[in-house]
């Protein structure tokens, strides 16, 4: 299965979730896309409402099947709580990790500088997305590039404290990854404990 670069409205329509970012078409149409989005649906089994919630999470994040569950299967593997542990691991990798920072407005925008060599990790040239970031890394904008049109915007445009797990220095142009995020600084709806029951059964 190749990364899906189908229409993002309609996905975040069947969501009910800005899942990509803000959406115009998902305040002009609160409800499913297809024929049958106004009308009244039944109701949706135990099992649709976990997969729901799984695929939600696997688009907001922009990650494959097989990732995913290689991902979840890590978090399991870890001690605490497994929902837990695995938004955490979401929220470290690169790809989100330079999202939050506020250097792309999209999570597509900062795959995308990842894969073109505009980021560094450590002093090193990255191209990985899914690069898995820990308490320590430094996350650097690489020489040039901070005169990328996406890069000047993003750093002008974001907010002084972004988000408590990460910090940035705007003299260096870098981040650094000070703790994984808790719960409650995840700012996604994700109902994480429906994902755990889907993939223990």
């Amino acid at each position: 299965m190749a990364r899906y670069t189908g229409p993002t409205a309609k996905k975040a329509r069947r969501f009910n979730e800005p899942i990509f970012g803000p959406s115009k078409a998902l305040k002009k149409k609160a409800y499913p896309p297809g024929q049958h989005g106004r009308g009244r649906r039944k109701k949706q089994s135990e099992y649709a409402v976990q997969l729901m919630e799984k695929q939600k999470a696997k688009y907001t994040y922009g990650l494959l099947e097989k990732q995913f569950r290689n991902l979840f299967e890590e978090a399991a593997r870890r001690k605490g709580v497994t929902g837990t542990n695995m938004l955490q691991l979401l929220e470290t990798r690169l790809d989100n990790v330079i999202y939050r920072l506020g250097l792309s407005p999209t999570r597509r925008g900062a795959r995308q500088l990842v894969s073109h060599k505009h980021i560094t990790v450590n002093g090193v040239i990255t191209n990985i997305p899914s690069c898995p970031l820990k308490p320590g890394d430094v996350v650097g904008v690489r020489g040039k590039s901070a005169e990328h049109p996406v890069i000047k915007d993003g750093i002008s445009a974001r907010r002084s404290n972004h988000t408590g797990w990460l910090e940035w220095n705007s003299e260096t142009l870098e981040g650094k990854v000070i703790t994984y995020p808790e719960r409650e600084e995840v700012s996604e709806n994700i109902k994480e404990q429906l994902i755990v029951e889907l993939y223990s059964k």
